[in-house]
């Protein structure tokens, strides 16, 4: 598929675009090293603009591929037969160096009791006792935001609330965890390892060497021995006051079916997966949230009403969730137009059909969550910015910002409640307008990032 020319040139002077920024997608086939060359670009380049109003693509280049839309279909794929589509080879060779075979990356029942063992860590009880961690960042982003004497990259602010956040509820009361060490090595990897390679687009096997993945051992093995001072450290000490954190909870756990717990190695693993899934991903959601608030004005002061309604002058804390429903709708419609996990990719391990298409065993078998999220025939006005289209739930196939079936995302309740108590807060201290001809641009590698960041003005209330 060869790529349409992707402009986001500025609006005219005092206009504002009808709708929020969007990936261009493709209108004719590419050759491989183009396709390579796009997918290091952005992923969602590939996307063919059709996968908008079909329900399947399928092609050919070098291996069979499928994209799907149907939510029949990725019910079938998530859920019925999730055993019969593994994670793809290329999420594994881009994930595994740095996370193992952890309840990201596993299968089958390697993956059935680390999610049994992991769970409880994620009930709703210990995910609500965490909420001060939460509020406390809420309050900290309040104070650097206060404190900018112009317009803010609220992507990077987002991302130092929510690192913040997640090395508290990892590592709590640790003063020798290194945040900075870790956040570095994560950003270094991601940036030198998650961009497809044209080996990949071949289907060649695993044990061909990705050359751009062969230079990022040395952050890894720093980000590991980070996390396994850590745990050493906690496993020695005494008990700590107050509530338990992730890493008290996942060294305490079991698999309630087999009494099996995790080893030193399963535990730093799965502790990594969390850090890296648990910041970013929610840093991103409250980015782009802002950027749409700013875009919708109208839409950003019915929420700062009802946030400062609920709150007063305070932080929200997790006892406000209820009191806060549209700044719940405008989190999914962000998760909506720009879901983190943007594009997944599974590998048919058995013959099937979907959408009466043949499914051959090693065909790749795409889930342009993107493509789905603004699917035509699913979704009135797909690119427009609505929030109270989720007074009406939608088909639970039809959207899938944390995946579905038995591996839906195990944070996802966390990462939910992280952002409406961050963003809450934010809206109710703040008004955010957007800059002129300083949109974000829709950009993936490994998760949806906003290109260029996420630049706003934010003025006191």
């Amino acid at each position: 598929m060869s790529r349409a020319p992707q402009t986001l040139s500025p609006p005219p002077s005092g206009a504002r675009p009808a709708e929020p920024v969007k990936v261009e997608l493709v209108d004719r086939p590419l050759g491989i090293l183009a396709t390579a060359m796009t997918a290091r670009r952005n992923v969602l380049e590939l996307i063919p603009g059709i996968a908008l109003r079909q329900p399947i693509v399928s092609g050919r280049l070098g291996i069979r591929w499928h994209m799907v839309m149907d939510p029949e279909c990725l019910r079938r794929i998530l859920k019925d037969r999730v055993e019969d589509y593994p994670k793809s080879v290329t999420t594994k060779l881009i994930l595994e160096p740095a996370i193992g075979d952890s309840l990201f990356i596993a299968e089958g029942a390697h993956w059935r009791w680390q999610r049994r063992a992991a769970a409880p860590a994620f009930a709703q009880r210990h995910v609500e006792a965490l909420g001060p961690v939460m509020t406390a960042a809420a309050e900290a982003s309040c104070r650097r935001i206060r404190a900018a004497t112009g317009p803010v990259d609220l992507f990077q602010e987002a991302v130092a609330a929510t690192f913040e956040v997640i090395s508290d509820v990892t590592f709590s009361g640790d003063g020798g965890f290194d945040r900075d060490a870790v956040h570095h090595a994560i950003n270094g990897y991601i940036s030198q390892t998650a961009k497809v390679s044209v080996l990949d687009v071949l289907g060649l096997p695993p044990w061909v060497p990705r050359p751009g993945r062969l230079l990022s051992g040395g952050g890894l093995k720093r980000m590991k021995a980070v996390a396994d001072r850590a745990i050493a450290a906690r496993a020695e000490a005494a008990a700590r006051d107050g509530p338990p954190d992730l890493l008290d909870l996942l060294l305490d756990a079991q698999d309630p079916e087999t009494g099996r717990a995790m080893n030193r190695d399963e535990l730093r693993d799965n502790l990594l997966t969390f850090i890296v899934a648990g910041h970013e991903t929610t840093a991103l959601t409250i980015a782009w949230a802002l950027y749409l608030c700013a875009f919708d004005p109208a839409v950003q002061e019915r929420a700062a009403a009802e946030a400062r309604a609920a709150l007063g002058e305070r932080a929200a804390t997790a006892a406000d969730l209820e009191a806060l429903p549209l700044v719940h709708r405008i989190v999914h419609e962000t998760l909506r137009l720009y879901p983190t996990a943007a594009f997944l990719s599974r590998t048919a391990r058995a013959p099937d059909r979907l959408c009466g298409r043949e499914v051959r065993p090693g065909d790749t078998v795409m889930l342009p969550i993107y493509a789905l999220h603004r699917h035509h025939l699913l979704w009135d006005r797909p690119d427009a910015f609505d929030p109270d289209r989720f007074l009406t739930p939608p088909d639970r196939y039809a959207f899938l910002p944390f995946g579905a079936g038995p591996r839906i995302c195990i944070g996802a309740s966390f990462a939910i409640q992280e952002a409406v108590i961050i963003l809450a807060t934010l809206l109710a201290r703040f008004r955010f307008a957007a800059l002129p001809g300083r949109d974000p641009v829709p950009h993936m590698i490994l998760t949806l990032r906003p290109k260029g960041g996420v630049w706003l003005r934010a003025t006191p209330r």
